[in-house]
């Protein structure tokens, strides 16, 4: 009798396991397959940055001749000044964007259905496609510029795409336009979930919107706002079909970035090794960016256990 309880335990957790074993292989087998993929390749590529792989993969070993030449070279240097330049605009308007729209979105006015999926539609296009529909808005002879010149101001000027100095702003504006609704989602989840008690009783006690949003609402997204820094991070330092379908990296190499130096190295100039290591130095870039978000949700997790 006693040993018969004793056994329960054990097979009905062994019946579980089995009962829910597609769901550990549905889950599991993909997930590892793709970390074993990821952790391989870079494992590959880091490898692959120490030789002097031109065309094709070779056995040898130059330490870090591949990564001073890329660092030394004109097209990182403009690519790294102008990722500084395109990330910082970019997440900081980005951003700022889909806080207005979730605010916006959040007085409960008619339509917002309608309006939410207009807002979120460019997240479903492809990088390329946006590139392209706005390499031709931006096109002096057949965009913007055009249409005004045909309406009959013809001193208007609108030709930042064939602009070395402003050029780097239509990859901005094309980037805002794709990822701002992506923001907004985010922000607009956040600001459904503030307690709607806490906003009545500063209400009660006086406080007006501005106050409430600037002393309560605003201070209690920080979470999320870290959220979509983040990730809008990794979008712009591993940007590259936008820019190539946009500009190209050009006029020249006026709007070159990371992505698309690592592009050139490999697939152009058939320069394998530095090519690999343009890519080390993106991965590093990134995990300047991850890392001390890893560690902040880290210690956001043990302060909730231990609150």
């Amino acid at each position: 009798m006693t040993d018969a309880v004793l056994t329960r335990p054990g097979r009905s957790a062994a019946t579980e396991l089995v009962r829910r074993l597609p769901e550990y292989l549905l889950i599991w087998v993909p997930l590892l397959l793709s970390a074993a993929h990821l952790v391989s390749f870079a494992l590959w590529t880091i490898w692959i940055s120490f030789t002097p792989s031109t065309l094709v993969p070779v056995a040898g070993w130059v330490g870090l001749r591949n990564y001073t030449a890329v660092t030394a070279s004109r097209n990182w240097q403009i690519a790294f000044d102008n990722l500084l330049l395109f990330g910082s605009a970019f997440v900081l308007l980005s951003a700022a964007t889909g806080l207005i729209l979730a605010i916006l979105l959040d007085q409960r006015i008619r339509g917002e259905n309608l309006l939410r999926s207009i807002f979120l539609y460019p997240l479903a296009v492809s990088f390329v496609v946006t590139g392209t529909v706005w390499s031709w808005l931006l096109n002096p002879g057949l965009g913007i510029q055009k249409l005004v010149h045909d309406l009959g101001w013809t001193s208007f000027k609108f030709d930042w795409l064939i602009d070395r100095d402003m050029a780097i702003w239509t990859i901005v504006i094309a980037a805002i336009w794709q990822s701002s609704g992506f923001a907004m989602a985010l922000f607009l989840a956040g600001l459904r979930s503030v307690d709607a008690d806490i906003i009545k009783a500063a209400q009660i006690d006086g406080a007006g919107p501005v106050r409430i949003y600037r002393r309560i609402i605003l201070p209690s997204l920080w979470p999320i706002t870290v959220t979509v820094v983040v990730i809008q991070l990794q979008f712009a330092i591993s940007t590259f079909d936008l820019v190539r379908a946009l500009t190209n990296g050009g006029p020249g190499i006026a709007t070159q970035l990371p992505a698309l130096v690592v592009y050139d190295l490999m697939f152009q100039r058939s320069l394998l090794g530095r090519g690999a290591a343009a890519a080390v130095l993106m991965l590093l870039i990134l995990l300047t960016v991850l890392l001390p978000y890893a560690a902040w949700r880290y210690v956001q997790r043990r302060r909730a256990a231990h609150a």
